[in-house]
């Protein structure tokens, strides 16, 4: 068995060619998907987050809405850049969704990747300590993050309160139960991913790896996730991890299918530059079912993983959106045992 969930961008542009042609149009529809995928039996909702862009950004009034919304299926984001986050009036949001969605969330989180502006989380007023740099900055926020969301009191009270308090020291409100057991960090390299594992959180891993040793994108991925494995038994944590793995399949079932990714089928791993520094991409996987089920059964990242997020079109609407899931849901999990 396998947790199978859609993650979506939620680009935007106002091109008649697109679905989603708006603000608007992007959140009302990421709502309407997970709607739908929870009907279609898929396990989650995930979105991504970017500053500056024509993408999905703020994520907790979505994440509630949809957690408002839904009954089952988990929510979730792959990833949110702590370099531009209050980590104490994140953890209220955190909370409140959380709660809203019956303890739902899913809440992955990392360093970030290259964004539309430079250095745009000073925009939001956040500066690197002297002697740091914006990566030292996104774990600081990291780790203050994860210590409140424990639900320990840290802070003094008022001796004359507007209302009245409980005893001892005050904590963030609202809190969460087992909210810090369902934070993940997008980890880019092997190495963050024996971090991740040291900080006893879940791995989420991506199509994309900033690092390449000449093998194929699902082995590096395959022993990124053994080291995460690795490392979390060597720090003794006591609960099972969790760890997701990214990929964009498209089962060609139909004309439509055909005419969107047909050309796809020859897709091939790839190499490029991110942050001046060499990185791996993984291929799509396009094809007839039954192709499909022989190439996901020989990815080795898939089989070690327990979750798989779908990348989604977001753009093609929701309609179309929901049809890929259910092709995944329908023509290839029973096959490789997912299901």
């Amino acid at each position: 068995m396998k947790n199978i969930g859609f993650l979506s961008f939620g680009h935007w542009t106002p091109s008649p060619h697109s679905a989603t042609r708006s603000a608007a149009d992007a959140l009302l529809q990421s709502i309407d998907l997970a709607v739908a995928a929870e009907e279609l039996g898929v396990d989650g909702a995930y979105f991504r987050v970017h500053h500056f862009a024509r993408q999905l950004a703020s994520p907790f009034p979505l994440l509630a809405a949809v957690g408002a919304r839904t009954s089952r299926i988990e929510i979730g984001t792959g990833v949110i850049d702590m370099r531009y986050e209050n980590p104490l009036y994140m953890a209220e949001d955190a909370g409140s969704a959380d709660l809203i969605s019956g303890g739902r969330l899913q809440l992955g989180i990392s360093r970030g990747s290259p964004e539309q502006v430079i250095d745009g989380f000073r925009y939001f007023g956040h500066l690197p300590a002297e002697g740091t740099d914006h990566a030292d900055m996104a774990r600081e926020h990291t780790r203050v993050f994860l210590e409140v969301i424990e639900g320990e009191g840290f802070a003094e009270p008022n001796p004359r309160p507007m209302f009245p308090n409980p005893p001892g020291l005050l904590r963030v409100e609202p809190h969460s139960p087992g909210l810090r057991e369902r934070i993940w960090w997008g980890a880019g390299s092997r190495a963050t991913a024996e971090w991740t594992a040291q900080q006893g959180m879940n791995l989420m891993s991506s199509t994309l790896l900033t690092e390449d040793t000449g093998v194929p994108f699902h082995e590096l991925q395959a022993e990124q996730i053994q080291r995460f494995r690795d490392a979390w038994r060597t720090a003794g944590h006591e609960r099972e991890p969790r760890i997701s793995v990214s990929r964009s399949i498209f089962p060609l079932v139909d004309d439509r299918d055909r005419a969107y990714f047909g050309q796809e089928r020859a897709s091939r791993d790839q190499v490029g530059i991110i942050d001046g520094g060499t990185a791996r991409f993984g291929k799509t996987y396009a094809g007839e079912p039954h192709r499909l089920v022989e190439e996901l059964r020989a990815d080795e990242a898939v089989a070690a993983a327990d979750t798989l997020l779908l990348t989604v079109p977001n753009q093609l609407g929701v309609d179309y959106n929901a049809h890929v899931l259910e092709s995944v849901v329908t023509h290839l999990a029973p096959e490789l045992g997912w299901r």
